[in-house]
């Protein structure tokens, strides 16, 4: 498991989120209007969270003292399942800002708040009520720090995530604050370029390290510098799938891709004080994450897409949400009972139709009456641009 201060989605998106117009004009040129939902993101999404599940499970967890299930030679390959939350940022930076390109900012903070927090909440709720009845004390948890949790905020006043893998949230919702932005001015190829320029900018300034101590932790709030670099590709391959390659946008896509190599190898040596992580291995991941979402945004890969990976693609929030505290309290409890290979399955297997259920339960029954009351409560407050 890796320590918060060193962790990195994940990011979740509506099921318009994965949908763009399609048909080739020259680069620079809107598109004409015709709705094509992208499976293959589908496919990445769920493989990213099963990469990271596998990775608590199968290595972090022993490694870190959270499970007593050890699988010394599956966890050689599963030590590198942390990776998939580099795959859902890049995933993030595409298809949110394609989500966001037509929508007006209210609309855009509705479908956000509707796709994030019903989830959310219900995962946050079983992670409590299995921390405190059945973890041993293991993962203690205050009202205060649960409620806090429920905002998505609590990093803000320095509270405690209640399970180790909601890091990436914050990290989503700042990207969204940017997105917001965008949607404020007005989502155009040439700001979007504009924007992702700067923000190249500030990270590159950010990591050279000659701003004072007290100023870079406050502009880092917003840069994200430790992994901008995906966000940013993902939006320069989302202007790429909708307009076209430039450029301008592949010059933006390289030096991204290098410099996601270097905080990658950097990142790695920290992840590695479990037991050392082979850094050609890692490049080897990154690059191949870029390759995969080039040729994506490229439409190489339409014909590979199956309408059945939506079904797959819609588990990943609720299964990454849920996965992990829960998962070393079932090993802790059931390590001495049941052999180690056939609990680790079950458990997954259990985590899978956990999140089915959160997904066919809640999150789809619940998304138009909670949309719909937002648009209402956003009617009678403070006026937002439409």
């Amino acid at each position: 498991m890796i320590s918060p201060s060193i962790q990195r989605r994940t990011a979740f998106h509506t099921p318009g989120g994965l949908t763009e117009k399609s048909g080739w004009r020259d680069p620079g040129r809107h598109r004409s209007p015709q709705r094509d939902r992208l499976h293959e993101i589908d496919a990445l999404r769920i493989t990213a969270a099963v990469a990271v599940m596998t990775y608590h499970y199968v290595f972090s967890g022993y490694a870190g003292g959270a499970s007593p299930l050890s699988f010394p030679v599956a966890g050689e390959l599963a030590r590198f399942g942390y990776l998939g939350v580099d795959l859902f940022f890049m995933i993030s930076g595409f298809v949110v800002l394609l989500s966001a390109w037509e929508r007006r900012p209210r609309v855009f903070v509705v479908s956000r708040i509707v796709r994030l927090y019903p989830a959310f909440w219900v995962a946050v709720t079983i992670t409590i009520i299995v921390s405190i009845t059945l973890s041993l004390g293991r993962y203690p948890v205050t009202f205060v720090q649960y409620l806090a949790n429920l905002t998505m905020f609590n990093a803000l006043p320095n509270i405690p995530n209640i399970d180790v893998v909601y890091w990436t949230l914050w990290a989503e919702i700042r990207f969204y604050a940017l997105i917001f932005v965008l949607t404020w001015i007005g989502v155009t190829r040439s700001r979007v370029t504009g924007m992702l320029w700067g923000w190249l900018a500030l990270t590159f300034l950010l990591q050279s390290g000659v701003l004072p101590a007290s100023v870079h932790s406050v502009a880092d709030l917003v840069v994200q510098s430790q992994f901008s670099h995906y966000f940013i590709a993902g939006m320069a391959l989302c202007v790429v799938y909708r307009s076209g390659l430039s450029w301008n946008l592949g010059v933006i896509i390289v030096a991204c891709l290098g410099n996601a190599v270097y905080r990658g190898v950097e990142f790695a040596g920290k992840v590695g004080n479990h037991t050392e992580i082979m850094a050609g291995v890692v490049v080897a991941v990154i690059i191949a994450i870029f390759l995969v979402m080039t040729l994506i945004a490229l439409r190489v890969t339409r014909n590979l897409g199956r309408p059945w990976f939506a079904v797959a693609g819609a588990l990943t929030y609720p299964l990454y949400l849920i996965h992990a505290h829960v998962g070393f309290v079932i090993f802790t409890r059931l390590g001495n009972r049941v052999p180690p290979h056939l609990l680790l399955i079950s458990t997954m297997v259990v985590m899978c139709l956990v999140a089915y259920a959160i997904h066919a339960l809640i999150e789809r029954p619940l998304a138009p009456v909670f949309k719909q009351a937002l648009n209402l409560i956003f009617n009678l407050g403070p006026r937002l641009p439409r």
